[in-house]
């Protein structure tokens, strides 16, 4: 195994683009994974997560908590944009030669991945509470409950990916920089001369 250098900045720029490379990298799967579930969330929100019930006013099937799915969409839509702009970052990643740049890359990556996975878990337990709390007399015909039950179950799966992005850039972290203070490091002890 070679040194790759500090983040790999020793490398930047010499590799052309593999898109099958890229498209087929774990990280990249699990990118595009974290996409569709949040399109997945915040369209059965949208679609199908209110409900009028003989007035203007429309109710959200989650208890009547308008909280419960303003919160689902929000985060659905946050997490949506937050894949697209690291899938991005994922492709001009290799082209970013300064170390500094590419340092923050890596924890930008893990910070917004582990507080992705916090707010999906939130949003699974809140979700989860509030449907828990809805009698079926306020669906009438159980209307959106298949909607909501998708919601719940696309909250869990966004855990799972979040949290796993989030391990695999604090693996990336953590391996990146022993490389760099091991090329840091003499490779033999200086020693003291009296001289």
């Amino acid at each position: 195994m070679e040194p790759a250098g500090a983040y790999g900045a020793g490398k930047a720029g010499s590799l052309a683009f593999d898109p099958v490379a890229f498209f087929t990298h774990p990280r990249t799967i699990l990118r595009l994974l974290s996409w569709v579930f949040s399109i997945v969330v915040f369209s059965c929100i949208v679609n199908e997560g209110y409900i009028n019930i003989g007035s203007e006013r429309l109710l959200c099937v989650f208890n009547n908590n308008a909280d419960a799915c303003n919160y689902g969409v929000t985060v659905g839509v946050a997490c949506f944009l937050g894949s697209i702009f690291f899938l991005v970052l994922d492709v001009y990643f290799p082209t970013i030669s300064s170390v500094r740049d590419r340092k923050r890359a890596v924890l930008l990556d893990l910070g917004f991945s582990g507080l992705a996975c916090f707010l999906w878990f939130v949003g699974f337990c809140f979700l989860a509470n509030q449907w828990q709390a809805t009698s079926p007399e306020e669906l009438p015909l159980a209307q959106g409950s298949d909607a909501a039950r998708a919601t719940i179950a696309f909250c869990f799966f966004s855990i799972l990916t979040w949290g796993y992005q989030c391990l695999l850039a604090m693996h990336t972290h953590k391996s990146v920089s022993f490389m760099e203070v091991k090329l840091l490091l003499p490779r033999t002890p200086p020693t003291l001369s009296l001289v």
